[in-house]
């Protein structure tokens, strides 16, 4: 981490816990203090970084401890934490299709990744997932479940849950305070950081962007990259509406999906998004599309996308587009 992490108080007892740069794993993760209680908006990637988080809050959840968990999704980086908050009582809340999601990529599996990849695959590997700890992590079961929209109340704040998934994944929530006028958005949003979709499909995506521009929060918490407003969900919203009219045009072209990642990828280039880190997801969200314009197609599995996305990393990294 090139920075240390920030608590931020976005408005009166809602807080941001914002981990520069937040590239790979590097996720935000937010406070939001009522009386007597408070709800937890994600946890981190490992125990130690949630345990640092925790530290820096524990003179707010002294007073009012937390009560209520929500996972925004199922990504490891904003739940595999939990099982520091666990406890008597302590309701763990989530879309049912996140629940559902939970249990595909357990801790171990990263760590196994980590241990046996070799070449570009397993710099980039370490490049990713190498400053993390994934010893020791359980991710207790989820009490409650939602779909569509619920309420949840943190004290004497309410906090309206929203499912805008599947899109990054198959059950992204966002978490709206309206009074304070504050918006928790998971992965829905990465600010100056290139987005990935694992689910799709895409048209989701862009309609979450657009819902949270008609939300116009005050203050944006995304879920990686530094706090915004709805000016940060219009950038990505651009950015999936390019991918997508990128893709489409290359499919009826007659191009493969890696052919048209890599055309499009020079494209992003020389727009407004090329400066965007970790461009080299752009490949796993072609494939995603993908399965949208041709029916019967079906991805490479997770590793081979990984690779590509590995080849990806490396030619970025020594100085020029893909």
């Amino acid at each position: 981490m090139s920075e240390d992490p920030e608590l931020s108080e976005v408005a009166d007892g809602v807080f941001a816990w914002v981990q520069p740069d937040g590239s790979w794993g590097l996720s935000n993760a937010g406070l939001v203090q009522g009386d007597g209680s408070s709800l937890l908006v994600d946890t981190l990637f490992d125990l130690r970084l949630t345990q640092r988080m925790l530290d820096a809050m524990s003179p707010l959840t002294d007073a009012a401890p937390i009560g209520t968990v929500v996972n925004t999704h199922a990504n490891g980086d904003h739940c595999f934490g939990n099982q520091l908050v666990d406890g008597d009582g302590v309701d763990f809340v989530t879309s049912k299709a996140t629940s559902d999601e939970l249990a595909e990529v357990p801790p171990g599996r990263l760590k196994s990744l980590l241990d046996s990849s070799e070449g570009v695959l397993g710099e980039f590997f370490q490049f990713a997932f190498g400053a993390f700890d994934f010893d020791g992590i359980t991710v207790p079961p989820v009490t409650s479940t939602f779909s569509g929209r619920t309420e949840l109340a943190a004290g004497n704040r309410t906090v309206e849950l929203i499912e805008v998934g599947p899109a990054h994944t198959e059950g992204d929530i966002l978490a709206w305070l309206p009074a304070e006028r504050v918006l928790f958005t998971g992965d829905i949003l990465f600010i100056g950081g290139t987005p990935i979709m694992w689910a799709g499909p895409i048209g989701n995506w862009i309609a979450a962007c657009d819902l949270i521009e008609r939300l116009d929060p005050a203050v944006v918490v995304p879920g990686h990259g530094p706090l915004t407003d709805r000016d940060g969900a219009a950038d990505v919203g651009a950015y999936l509406r390019l991918v997508r009219d990128g893709v489409t045009t290359r499919h009826a072209a007659g191009m493969g999906p890696r052919e048209a990642s890599l055309d499009l990828d020079l494209e992003i280039n020389g727009s407004r998004f090329g400066a965007w880190s970790d461009r080299e997801r752009l490949v796993t969200t072609v494939h995603t599309l993908w399965k949208e314009l041709e029916p019967g197609y079906e991805p490479p599995d997770v590793m081979a996308i990984f690779s590509m996305m590995a080849d990806d990393w490396k030619t970025h990294h020594t100085g020029g587009a893909s």
